[in-house]
């Protein structure tokens, strides 16, 4: 493997340290011009951390979820096996809630609390070492299904084939490869062109400050655009495909991304070009019907208006409307990858039969 790639998509960016038993994640809201680990002690701080998107993406936000229960499990001061798993609830409760958007923060937390209750019998260590041996299992089974994401991903792709991607869904946003990134960089391994349009993604500017950076980390060939550029590079011929990740997605294939994803889409279906969303199983949300049952988190309006400039670029009394995420309906969509293959319309059968399968 070419070195540069190793360096970025091997990048460590939820951390435990067995030893000292602590938890480390690396700062992202200070990419791309420091790379700085934080410390997650408290539940304070890892709310604080999901909320004020330290940690981000839906698979990264899952897999930090593990470990911080565990964390947290250690802390607990009760010796009555009743009273520690309440006050274990509680702390997965309050985890939960930091972002409502992203259906794998409360799957990982669920995976967690089963794990206690199928261990409440056996002595407190035994039990500990259960709840980390399952964060462990939670991390390592998502670096499995990059890799097999990536994979069913390339296949969709063709020497010299321009992509388009919106937000943030490689090694930061999960771990290893990546979902909606991982081809890019398996075809840089490989020696295949891909050249990737990466759209700056406002307010947060994940497109600009973290796809881009790390695509042009590892070699690949990439172009940074703002968000309102997407419908030229897509009229001039240059996109052949768009991948994007997602936060949720719901039993008839309506799936939840970073915001201006549906206004992607939108404009791919006029300009005839596939859109594909990529992510594991575990995003996949069975009990919600459709895309009007996912629960859309608002932002603070001062994102629009502030936060990356010197001084403010809108009167403090202007209002602002600052959704996360939005919905791209189904039927602009092309296909799911998933580490299970590639589902396509219609999806309402396509997903159900992925649960089938064991």
């Amino acid at each position: 493997m070419d070195e540069n790639i190793r360096k970025v998509t091997h990048v460590q960016n939820i951390r435990y340290d067995k030893a000292a038993e602590r938890l480390y994640i690396i700062d992202q809201t200070l990419l791309p011009n420091e790379e700085r680990e934080i410390e997650l002690r408290t539940p304070e701080e890892m709310v604080e951390a999901i909320k004020k998107l330290r940690i981000r993406g839906a698979p990264a936000i899952g897999i930090c979820a593990g470990y911080c229960l565990y964390r947290l499990a250690r802390d607990i001061d009760a010796k009555d096996t009743e009273v520690f798993l309440r006050k274990l609830s509680v702390d997965a409760e309050l985890l939960g809630a930091a972002r409502p958007t992203a259906v794998n923060l409360r799957w990982a937390l669920g995976e967690m609390m089963k794990t206690a209750q199928a261990h409440r019998s056996e002595d407190r260590e035994a039990l500990l070492n259960a709840l980390y041996q399952r964060a462990v299992a939670i991390h390592e089974d998502d670096i499995a299904k990059c890799r097999a994401i990536s994979e069913y991903g390339l296949s969709l792709l063709h020497e010299g084939d321009g992509v388009l991607t919106h937000c943030n869904a490689g090694p930061l946003a999960t771990s290893r490869y990546g979902t909606a990134q991982g081809p890019f960089f398996l075809a840089a391994e490989r020696g295949m062109r891909v050249k990737v349009f990466a759209d700056e993604t406002r307010p947060l500017l994940q497109g600009a400050r973290l796809t881009s950076y790390e695509l042009q980390r590892a070699g690949v060939d990439v172009t940074l655009i703002c968000d309102n550029m997407a419908s030229m590079v897509m009229k001039n011929g240059w996109v052949q495909a768009c991948f994007v990740g997602c936060d949720r997605i719901a039993a008839n294939g309506d799936f939840a991304n970073k915001i201006g994803t549906s206004g992607v889409a939108i404009l791919a279906k006029y300009y005839g070009i596939p859109v594909y969303t990529l992510g594991p199983t575990s995003t996949i949300d069975m009990s919600c019907p459709d895309g009007a049952h996912i629960p859309i988190e608002l932002r603070d309006g001062d994102e629009i208006k502030s936060l990356w400039y010197e001084k403010p670029m809108a009167l403090p009394e202007v209002k602002c409307f600052n959704p996360s995420f939005d919905v791209t309906d189904h039927s602009l969509l092309t296909g799911i990858v998933t580490e299970k293959g590639i589902c396509y319309p219609p999806f309402t059968e396509s997903l159900a039969a992925l649960f089938k399968t064991k």
